[in-house]
């Protein structure tokens, strides 16, 4: 028993009595025609009710708050949507833009050799086992595509068709092994051999061969294609030299070369299928 009469169960009993108590005395001396034990309730409940209330009001601000959190997460959806569809738009044009380019350099190559013709290509799939970066081409011999024939990317040298189905070809750039270009580098004229080994071209770098051993070319000079044996047109760019080294084998020198293009990003070309 002594235990309830501590408990705080007893303490708030006995406040609510006292409250109930003193809203009785306050009654008694009031002169309206409300009873004492009424106004005695009424002086306990009022206070609760406006307690009551008041959170109630909260309650519903939380909620017409929580309302809003929704449709702050709606419009923040929206936003979203909109920002990825700006983003591939801005894609789109990037893809447009290097595409014009494309188009503009390789226009100025066919006005210098107006006997060229060529079909345009998009690049459909790259096989990533294969180190010298060979890609597949949507256009195949419907189109007049055959094996050899040159592939550029504006002024630049990407690389010649090894296989061809009706509808695609394959195409082995200048990074790999099976191609051997003749080049000339423009500033000194020295005529050489482009091609590459698989050190090489895991560095993304190819090889101008049979320079003489005592060679002028240096580090910066532009290399392009010869024309000599008429398997490419001439002027076509392959790369730039970045270093010459004496070859170990034999005395002659040789060019390292980094293309001019970036092969791995490359989406849209062009295939030459005839020139002089």
């Amino acid at each position: 028993m002594q235990a309830f009469f501590r408990s705080t169960k007893f303490r708030v009993i006995l406040s609510l009595l006292m409250a109930v108590a003193l809203g009785v005395m306050v009654a008694a001396v009031s002169h309206d025609s409300t009873s004492p034990l009424t106004k005695a309730v009424s002086f306990v409940v009022t206070p609760l009710q406006s307690i009551s209330a008041s959170m109630q009001e909260k309650l519903t601000d939380f909620q017409a708050h929580f309302r809003s959190s929704g449709a702050y997460l709606e419009e923040i959806d929206s936003l979203h949507s909109e920002i990825e569809s700006l983003q591939s738009q801005l894609v789109d044009y990037e893809k447009t833009l290097q595409k014009l380019d494309s188009y503009e350099a390789f226009l100025d190559i066919q006005k210098s050799n107006d006997t060229i013709t060529y079909c345009a290509a998009s690049v459909i799939s790259r096989d990533g086992t294969d180190v010298f970066n060979s890609f597949t081409i949507n256009k195949g011999s419907a189109d007049g595509i055959e094996v050899g024939m040159p592939v550029v990317c504006g002024k630049y040298l990407v690389g010649s068709v090894r296989q061809v189905t009706p509808t695609s070809a394959t195409v082995h750039t200048v990074l790999n092994p099976s191609l051997s270009v003749s080049a000339y580098e423009i500033r000194t004229g020295e005529e050489g051999f482009v091609t590459t080994d698989t050190a090489s071209a895991l560095n993304g770098q190819c090889k101008l061969t049979r320079l003489r051993n005592d060679t002028s070319v240096g580090s910066g000079g532009i290399v392009c294609t010869s024309g000599l044996g008429g398997r490419y047109p001439r002027d076509l760019i392959i790369g730039t030299v970045e270093s010459v080294h004496n070859e170990t084998t034999d005395i002659s020198a040789y060019a390292v070369l980094t293309p001019g293009i970036s092969i791995t990003n490359i989406l849209d070309v062009f295939v030459i299928t005839s020139f002089n």
